[in-house]
C-alpha cells in the first residue's frame, strides 16, 4: 500500500532525539491500553457505505467526524497517555492519520476533516497524495495497524508524535476492475510517521509537519 511522501523540517529532525529521551523508546503510556484508517461519513466514491468503528471515541466540540467503511478497519495499540495534554496530541494526530484514509476512500482530496487537522506543508502533501489515489482511480481496503506511539510537548509549545504503522494486510484496491495491491513481496510493511503537530487558537493539534520511513520500526 502506496504511503505518502512527507516533508521534514529541521525542527522535526532535532525533536527526535528529544523524544527518545523523554519516553525511553517506550509506548505512549506504560500502563495505557487502547490503536488508523478511515471513511469519510458520506459514502464512498466506489459505492461502500462507511459504517463508524465501534471503538471510536465520540468527536470533541468543533471536530468534524471520521468514521470508516467496513471494508477498511484500522487498530490503534496503546494510543494513552495518563497527561491530558499528552492524550489531546495522540487524539487529534490519530484524527488526522485516520482523515487522510478517509479523503482517499471518499476520493476527496479537499475533504473538511483533511484541511481541519493539517496544515501548511502537511495539507499539501496530504493532497497530493489523496489525488495521486483519486487519479488512479484507487480506493484502500483491508486493516491497518497502529503502534508503538511516542508523544512529547517540546519547551517551545509544539508537539512531537512518532508512531509505527503496519500495512501488511492493507491493500489498494482498483474502484473498476477490483484488482488489489498490496506492500511488494521482500518490502518491510512498517513504516514509522514522524510529526510534528502545533495548537490552533481552537485548541486543535494541527499536524504541520510530517516524515515516513519504511523499516524504521
Amino acid at each position: 500500500m502506496p504511503y505518502r511522501p512527507h516533508l521534514v523540517t529541521a525542527v522535526l529532525t532535532v525533536s527526535a532525539a528529544l523524544i527518545l529521551i523523554a519516553c525511553g523508546g517506550g509506548s505512549a503510556d506504560e500502563g495505557g491500553d487502547d490503536d488508523r484508517i478511515a471513511g469519510a461519513e458520506t459514502g464512498g466514491a466506489d459505492g461502500t457505505d462507511p459504517t463508524a468503528s465501534p471503538s471510536r471515541p465520540a468527536p470533541r466540540t468543533g471536530r468534524p467526524t471520521v468514521a470508516l467503511p467496513s471494508s477498511f478497519r484500522v487498530e490503534f495499540e496503546n494510543w494513552t497517555n495518563s497527561d491530558p495534554q499528552l492524550q489531546a496530541i495522540l487524539d487529534d494526530g490519530k484524527e488526522e492519520l485516520r482523515s487522510e484514509y478517509a479523503a482517499i476512500i471518499a476520493a476527496d482530496p479537499r475533504s473538511e476533516a483533511l484541511a481541519f487537522y493539517n496544515t501548511g506543508a502537511s495539507l499539501k502533501s496530504a493532497r497530493k497524495w489523496v489525488q495521486g489515489f483519486v487519479g488512479a482511480d484507487h480506493t484502500l481496503v483491508g486493516e491497518g495497524r497502529v503502534f508503538a506511539p511516542q508523544v512529547h510537548l517540546s519547551d517551545e509549545g509544539f508537539g512531537v508524535l512518532f508512531y509505527c504503522v503496519d500495512e501488511s494486510k492493507g491493500y489498494t484496491k482498483n474502484r473498476k476492475t477490483g484488482e488489489k495491491k498490496g506492500t511488494p513481496k521482500g518490502t518491510d510493511p512498517r513504516l514509522q510517521y514522524r510529526t510534528r503537530l502545533d495548537k490552533s487558537e481552537q485548541g486543535v493539534w494541527r499536524t504541520t509537519t510530517v516524515e515516513t520511513e519504511r523499516g524504521a520500526c
